[in-house]
């Protein structure tokens, strides 16, 4: 069997009394490919929840709103209280589906995360259990992220442009495969086992960056006293400003006057592009956050560009100066000659003492985080710039201890590489077990 889906050609002709909505892409149907006692509404599987926040908790109680990501993902804003919010609250459960009528469209449906308490929404954003009995949660969190159930929200749009929603009742009328218990389970099997390869390896990162924490701890006088103490005596030439966050660096360099100065090992690099002096060219822009470190961001033709961008090259380092303290910094991988990123980046690279890879796990590190953070400098929005970023002091790790965890390094990338490609293959096959053009084994 093979995925398709009701085609016409121009021009289309649909009967009016059977054109629930007005627009073209409505008339267009997914045909998933199971037996009729298989397609069920999808609201036969879900339980709208309404249940007002103001009603079941104190006024006083703190809460957590909700981020839905076009990925399906679903993210905690700061904690807030039921009574500083202007409009009324609805609670959301652990597991529960949650959708945005306006952003649906775009992929903001997904299952409520189970380790946020009191967690919350506003009326855009409709609320559903799973009913256990007919449905599998991690079933239908896959279902929803399927291209033929996007085809399906989108065919429900309805509004003005820009504004527009998809109902409930809209929702919940989706005639989508919800076969029987034991075959959603298995198809979720499928996929929970490959997550849980990428998973591991991610941890193992974790605990490879944290073994290299540890190290830099090891060798580090008062590091804790100058990092948290509220008590704390600076040796006065140190101090660059009189302030809380100089004084700490002060502290820092006094209590170990054996560590060297970052910038004794790397230089800033300032080589810019002009985009568009190749107007038609697709240029390749890396960005860089605090979980994937630098990535691809977009590809934009030169024409679109109104400044002048930083070259980036393979080993080399960057960060975003108002978002470093967090950890919006890393290394930048194997990539395209004409690979850059935004201006206001700072880029640099390594010119001796340490290895690339190395210094890619220490950058991720509490230990060198507490310490761009009481390095950067300015007033409500602090920036760490190349030239704070130098002036970071290091201890000296030996390179043969460098390169056993620079190996390491290597390995575990090699291994996260593998198992998300593995991920990305089994996604195919979930999508196609989904719409029912793969056979599944043992059904």
């Amino acid at each position: 069997m093979t995925t398709h889906a009701n085609q016409a050609k121009t021009p289309l002709i649909v009967p009016f009394v059977k054109a629930q909505t007005w627009n073209v892409a409505a008339q267009f149907a997914v045909q998933w490919q199971w037996d009729d006692k298989d397609i069920k509404e999808l609201g036969s599987a879900l339980t709208q929840r309404t249940e007002a926040a103001a009603d079941t908790l104190p006024l006083e109680t703190e809460v957590t709103l909700l981020t839905i990501r076009f990925d399906g993902s679903i993210e905690p804003r700061q904690p807030l209280r039921i009574c500083d919010v202007k409009g009324k609250l609805f609670r959301v459960h652990p597991g529960d589906v949650v959708f945005s009528k306006i952003d649906v469209r775009n992929g903001a449906i997904g299952i409520a995360p189970r380790d946020i308490t009191n967690m919350c929404v506003t009326s855009e954003f409709p609320v559903y259990t799973v009913q256990e009995s007919y449905a599998n949660s991690d079933y239908v969190k896959l279902l929803f992220r399927t291209q033929a159930f996007m085809r399906l929200l989108n065919s429900m749009i309805s509004g003005a442009s820009g504004r527009k929603r998809i109902q409930p009742s809209q929702l919940e009328q989706a005639k989508v495969p919800l076969p029987n218990l034991g075959v959603q389970q298995t198809i979720a099997h499928e996929w929970k086992c490959a997550e849980q390869v990428v998973s591991r390896y991610l941890n193992d990162f974790e605990g490879l960056t944290l073994e290299v924490d540890n190290g830099l701890r090891s060798r580090t006088s008062h590091f804790d006293e100058t990092c948290k103490s509220k008590f704390f005596v600076s040796s006065y030439d140190l101090t660059r400003q009189w302030d809380m966050k100089a004084g700490r660096a002060a502290h820092f360099t006094g209590s170990n006057p054996t560590f060297v100065r970052l910038g004794e090992h790397t230089e800033e690099c300032s080589e810019t592009v002009r985009p568009w002096d190749d107007p038609n060219k697709d240029w390749p822009i890396y960005g860089v956050n605090n979980k994937d470190g630098v990535f691809l961001n977009s590809y934009q033709k030169g024409k679109d560009f109104n400044a002048p961008y930083k070259r980036i090259k393979k080993d080399w380092f960057f960060h975003n100066p108002t978002r470093a303290n967090v950890g919006s910094l890393g290394k930048v991988p194997t990539v395209p000659k004409d690979a850059i990123t935004s201006p206001e980046y700072q880029v640099w690279r390594l010119t001796g003492g340490f290895l690339p890879e190395f210094m890619a796990l220490l950058v991720r590190t509490d230990y060198f985080l507490s310490l761009v953070d009481f390095n950067r400098v300015g007033g409500v929005k602090q920036r760490m710039y190349y030239s704070n970023l130098a002036d970071i002091r290091l201890p000296m790790i030996p390179i043969q201890e460098q390169q056993a965890i620079a190996d390491k390094y290597a390995a575990l990338l090699n291994d996260i590489e593998n198992a998300r490609a593995n991920l990305a293959h089994t996604k195919v096959d979930i999508e196609q077990m989904i719409l029912g053009t793969m056979k599944i084994e043992g059904n």
